[in-house]
């Protein structure tokens, strides 16, 4: 028998069950205002997978005795819009930043039943409409705000059962997105491996080896040469820094365009009149130049039409297209190289060092085998990255499915069965 619904009034969230309620935010959690320090109370970071020890990595106050107290079992929310989707129930007693909000359950509900609805998009998406600020980066929503929220609220018991329901479920389809994502990183590490061996090792496993004298490189076939970069290549400079404009002109490539594995087409444009030593060529080979994860990653330009390097962008040119891919390639597998001594500044301000990429040393072998390895590489790759994102499809699916799951659950669109 189909479960008799109605319009809930929430924008957001449509028709409820019948006998469910809706309620204020206030209604269920109750702020929690003591400000303490972060030593006799351990700070604390709210991030997407919820709130954890502080991370090694973030941006650490001086003020360090005016932090929020955090208990466990509180819900903690970070305020600002760059943050979006950072909260969760807490498991540990300790301390957080004045830029999250502390949020203690009553006893009328399920604390993991919230946790379950806050976490979804769309309350994302609401919690955020009801902030204020001067741009997106600084937008705030405090708990004046947050607390006026209406949100479904369902009879406690079946509270409960949404969610041991979506607990269960959620552990499933996370250990299958963990095996997935196990697989590609073994995949990566093989490619990785196959990539390495052959552009410093060669395709004949009988020939004589010599010591290159580079610790990075280690032996090579005895007849290749040891050659500086900026001895094989055009041009290795950074991109330029434009002024962004409104109309579809010229497409500017940042970092971001590629820093994920493929080129993503969603950019930002600038005036034709600057176009100038940041124009790119088809086989430029792009590096990001900048730290928080990803200085270092490298991309093989192909595209036909007429594109700029923006100044978070090193390109390398080599006239020789096949020179060009043996460096890309033997760059790919030098991410740890490029973010250690090829990089300078402090933690997630990193910057790579033109200067000393140009003065990496590279081994190159003849033009014959020149050409093999890179056929060589050329199927390798091909093969690899097929498998990797047959993989990547099935865990976007999962992660699609995932969301989905929760989302009609605690909304009611679907009901647990009690059997």
């Amino acid at each position: 028998m189909a479960r008799k619904m109605k319009d809930s009034g929430i924008e957001w969230i449509g028709e409820i069950p019948e006998d469910w309620e809706v309620s204020k935010i206030s209604n269920v959690y109750k702020l929690r205002r003591t400000k303490v320090d972060d030593v006799q109370y351990p700070p604390l970071s709210v991030t997407k997978q919820g709130v954890v020890p502080q991370l090694e990595h973030v941006a650490k106050t001086n003020d360090t005795a005016n932090r929020k107290l955090v208990k466990k079992g509180d819900f903690v929310i970070n305020s600002r819009s760059d943050r979006r989707g950072s909260c969760g129930i807490s498991n540990y007693e300790g301390s957080v930043s004045l830029i999250n909000t502390v949020l203690e359950p009553t006893k009328n509900m399920h604390p993991n039943y919230y946790d379950w609805l806050f976490n979804t998009s769309l309350f994302a998406d609401e919690f955020y409409k009801w902030g204020n600020g001067i741009v997106d980066d600084l937008w705030t929503t405090t708990w004046d705000e947050m607390k006026k929220i209406t949100i479904p609220m369902p009879p406690f018991k079946e509270q409960e059962k949404i969610s041991d329901y979506i607990d269960r479920n959620v552990n499933i389809i996370d250990k299958v997105n963990n095996n997935l994502t196990q697989e590609i990183q073994t995949l990566e590490d093989y490619k990785k491996s196959l990539i390495t061996e052959a552009v410093t090792k060669g395709l004949d496993k009988n020939v004589e080896m010599k010591d290159s004298g580079i610790e990075w490189i280690g032996e090579i076939p005895k007849h290749w040469e040891i050659i500086k970069l900026k001895n094989v290549a055009d041009t290795i400079t950074k991109g330029i820094s434009p002024n962004y404009v409104e109309e579809k002109l010229t497409p500017v490539v940042n970092q971001a365009t590629f820093s994920k594995g493929y080129f993503d087409y969603d950019l930002k444009y600038c005036n034709d009149s600057i176009k100038s030593e940041g124009l790119l060529y088809k086989n430029d080979i792009l590096l990001a130049t900048t730290g928080g994860g990803v200085l270092g990653k490298t991309y093989y330009f192909q595209e036909d039409e007429e594109y700029l390097a923006s100044a978070d962008v090193a390109f390398i040119r080599i006239s020789n297209p096949e020179q060009s891919k043996l460096v890309y390639y033997f760059l790919s597998t030098k991410y740890d190289l490029l973010n250690g001594i090829f990089a300078k500044g402090a933690t997630n301000q990193t910057h790579l060092q033109i200067d000393m990429l140009a003065n990496m040393y590279i081994a190159l072998p003849n033009e014959r085998e020149l050409k093999g390895i890179i056929d060589y590489l050329d199927k390798i790759d091909e093969t690899i990255e097929k498998s990797m994102g047959l993989k990547q499809k099935q865990l976007s699916i999962l992660e699609n499915y995932k969301k989905s799951l929760i989302y009609e659950y605690v909304t009611g669109k679907k009901e647990v069965s009690d059997a």
